[in-house]
């Protein structure tokens, strides 16, 4: 039996399920630091400026800069294994946080923590693209991104909680604990797909031998995606789209403490309830845009349907952070949180579209890397510092203002998305080529 055929469709909903719940882990760990920046700023006695470089660039930089060579490992060996040891750093980091007594020290565990989560989305998205075939890579992504929503809801709501009922110390080690169990539930049932397992028929009775070729460097891959002009496009605009959802997102919690003057607990819920919204975004986006494509036979949709839905949320989020009624708040951003999510699933199908086989975990980091860098690390940062430098003039309304202007941006990120379509069936097509070359070499081979 060919070894394509010994994972079946119900083994890869499976691996796909598992994928899900460690996205969703990582996304616990991660969103957990943005409902406990108040708490944690009263008690270690920091600026916006500190909480928007620790829920950032000190994350970002290593997260971003450590994911590319980890994806380049990951391309060659075990990406399994890479999961499953990444996710032990990860969680244990974040139960590390709990014990900070100082700006300094909390800065550090957070480096550990994104030193940890570099080790995740690059193999898990190589491995996704080698269980499901392009036809249904975007709803597949899309699902696994679902971690995203899924996991800020689980983070939002129990860091409320967390934070009114054992503090915010306790709630690190909390959210800390279950994912070093779990890795080792990932490390043991986990299967390790033939790489280009997904480009042949998977339900041939004889399927052809998957290619073999060692993977190429790092730089090839980067040099290949440049050539790309979707790509760069692509690129830029997931990271502008980012920059708004970690830079405004971060401060959510703090925004609705001190405009609204809610409890921890409250906002917990209600954060909990717009990112479990969002989910609904996260699915969709990919769904509708294989639906799009395949009906229409336009693959252009990849990069329409995320423009149309950046666009389309600027507004919602302008009425959110302006409006004074809490309640016409909380529904804009359920709003928000579904087009904001949209352009998780089309983003990652298309970059895993536009490489080869063997470069697809790398691919992946160079997207996260730019998306990351711009967004995570420079979004937060940004809100912080423009709170802080408008305080003076608008007292505890600073960060509504600030987070506006971070709104903003979102228009430039849709204008790259619809400029992107524009070179991506050509790209695309070009790419599909060399993959059948490689799979008749493989095959001659």
């Amino acid at each position: 039996m060919s070894q394509a055929t010994t994972i079946g469709p119900n083994y890869r909903k499976y691996a796909l399920g598992i994928l899900l719940i460690g996205y969703i882990i990582n996304f616990v760990d991660r969103s957990i630091l943005s409902l406990l920046l108040e708490p944690i700023k009263l008690e270690l006695a920091l600026t916006d400026s500190q909480l928007g470089f620790l829920g950032g660039l000190a994350f970002a930089v290593f997260y971003t800069f450590l994911g590319i060579p980890i994806a380049a490992l990951a391309d060659r060996r075990s990406r399994v294994k890479i999961l499953a040891v990444s996710m032990v750093i990860w969680s244990a980091m974040t139960a590390i946080c709990g014990l900070a007594n100082n700006f300094l020290t909390l800065l550090l565990a957070r480096i550990g923590v994104g030193i940890g989560e570099a080790g995740a989305s690059p193999p898990s998205h190589s491995l996704i693209s080698d269980y499901f075939p392009i036809e249904t890579r975007a709803t597949a992504l899309s699902i696994y991104a679902l971690g995203i929503p899924l996991g800020t809801m689980i983070g939002s709501f129990v860091g409320g909680w967390g934070a009114d009922t054992v503090g915010w110390r306790y709630t690190f080690f909390l959210v800390g604990v279950p994912g070093i169990i779990f890795a080792f539930i990932v490390w043991f049932t986990l299967r390790e797909p033939p790489r280009g397992m997904s480009d042949i028929k998977l339900d041939a009775p004889s399927a052809p031998p998957i290619n073999t070729a060692p993977p190429p460097p790092v730089s090839t891959v980067l040099k290949l995606l440049w050539s790309k002009t979707s790509f760069r496009h692509l690129a830029f605009a997931a990271g502008l789209h980012a920059f708004v959802s970690y830079g405004a997102g971060t401060w959510n919690a703090p925004f609705f403490i001190r405009i609204h003057e809610m409890s921890l607990t409250d906002i917990g819920s209600i954060l909990a309830l717009i990112a479990g919204i969002g989910a609904i975004g996260t699915f969709f986006g990919g769904y509708i845009s294989d639906k799009l494509s395949d009906r229409t036979d336009d693959k252009r949709w990849y990069f329409w349907v995320p423009g149309i839905a950046t666009l389309v949320m600027v507004p919602f989020q302008l009425v959110a952070y302006l409006y004074g009624g809490v309640w016409a708040v909380v529904a804009s951003l359920m709003m928000v949180a579904v087009l904001g999510n949209a352009y998780l699933g089309p983003s990652f199908a298309m970059t895993q579209a536009l490489v080869s086989l063997r470069m697809r975990a790398v691919a992946s980091a160079i997207l996260l890397f730019v998306l990351n860098l711009i967004g995570m690390g420079l979004g937060p940062y940004f809100v912080g510092v423009l709170s802080d430098i408008l305080t003076p003039d608008f007292g505890i309304y600073s960060i509504r203002y600030a987070m506006c202007a971070a709104v903003l941006v979102n228009v430039w990120a849709a204008c790259h998305y619809f400029i992107g379509a524009r070179t991506m069936r050509g790209d695309l097509a070009d790419t599909q080529e060399m993959n059948e070359k490689l799979l008749t070499e493989g095959n001659a081979a």
